[in-house]
């Protein structure tokens, strides 16, 4: 693709969001409702009970030795292929570039930049909760383990919980927390229930993990999403934040404090929509003239620059005039005057 056809794809995307961010009527921000606090303790009380579970050595882990020593994968082999492509549903690379680009058309179109930074806001919640807990707890896979009956904790794993299943909790479960309408909301919740259970179910399937780190997975995504409207100020300080960058880059290309080059690509980019138009830096002004004094006399004119005359020279200083050309006469000129200057014999 070219660089123009890129400017212009560009040129169209900033034409959408060159106005003030404008959320439609009917598109509410999620608030911390007392339903929404309830979810939250509840799903809080039970991630905590399967942490307490795993590290006591309780009958989920019993459960999780019995359900590896049953190999899944071995009693329905024929799943095997299917299963291998539905798990991608759960890793983070995909799942975020297509989750991102649809809400990069939301954003779009709707004006604003919050479901994208949504986006980003909750994935980093979800790596910065999710990861300190695996790398805390250190636990081994079921493909790992060294100790039947064990936990497998503290031994420089780090699958407990399921990445898999949190990030595809929380990924398709975006789609849910932004939709626009209850109805939406209530379908793409059912959608990505369906799509994070089964996600969760192939890891067990084809033994990467535990039973206990799918239900520990599927806890830790769902309080990443719960807690999300406690974020909504700083989502909307963020896009604030962004939109107000842009206007100080605007005001420096004016004030003629970006480079050229720069410019050149920036200014079709900022100037999209017919918002803003770029005039090209601002002149200095010209100094003002001085006021006349006030005693009412007429400022002394200012004297002429003073050009020093040529030195008068003598007639034997100056250069003699060399005329142009030869002196010496054409070659007619000079047989003429030779055959005049013979004397004239006598009979």
């Amino acid at each position: 693709m070219r660089t123009d056809q890129i400017l212009t794809r560009l040129e169209r995307v900033f034409a959408r969001l060159d106005r003030e961010p404008e959320r439609p009527a009917h598109l509410q921000t999620p608030r911390m409702s007392r339903h929404r606090v309830v979810l939250l303790g509840s799903t809080l009380a039970f991630y905590i009970a399967i942490v307490v579970a795993v590290l006591t050595t309780s009958w989920l882990v019993r459960l999780d030795w019995q359900v590896m020593f049953f190999r899944p994968y071995e009693q329905w082999p024929q799943l095997h292929a299917f299963l291998d492509y539905l798990v991608v549903l759960g890793q983070r690379g995909p799942t975020a570039v297509m989750v991102a680009a649809w809400l990069g058309w939301r954003s779009w179109r709707q004006h604003t930049l919050r479901p994208l930074i949504t986006l980003g806001v909750a994935l980093l919640l979800l790596n910065i909760t999710v990861g300190a807990v695996k790398l805390g707890l250190g636990r081994l896979g079921p493909h790992y383990a060294t100790e039947i009956g064990s936990a497998e904790l503290f031994a420089g794993g780090d699958i407990f919980p399921s990445g898999h299943t949190a990030n595809a909790v929380v990924t398709w479960g975006i789609l849910a927390y932004l939709a626009s309408t209850v109805v939406t909301r209530r379908v793409l919740s059912v959608v990505s229930a369906v799509v994070s259970l089964s996600v969760g179910a192939t890891t067990v399937y084809l033994g990467t993990h535990w039973v206990s780190d799918v239900l520990l997975g599927w806890s830790a995504g769902l309080l990443v999403l719960l807690a999300l409207p406690w974020c909504e100020p700083l989502i909307s300080a963020i896009e604030a934040r962004v939109f107000g960058l842009r206007e100080q880059l605007r005001r420096r290309m004016e004030a003629g404090q970006v480079p050229a080059p720069l410019t050149g690509v920036l200014v079709p980019l900022l100037s999209a929509g017919g918002k803003w138009q770029f005039q090209g830096p601002v002149a200095p002004a010209e100094p003002a003239e001085q006021p006349a004094p006030a005693s009412g006399h007429a400022p002394a004119p200012r004297p002429a620059a003073h050009i020093p005359s040529r030195p008068h020279l003598i007639r034997s200083e100056r250069t003699p005039l060399t005329p142009t050309g030869s002196r010496r006469p054409a070659h007619g000129e000079r047989a003429a005057a030779r055959a005049a200057a013979r004397p004239v014999a006598g009979g």
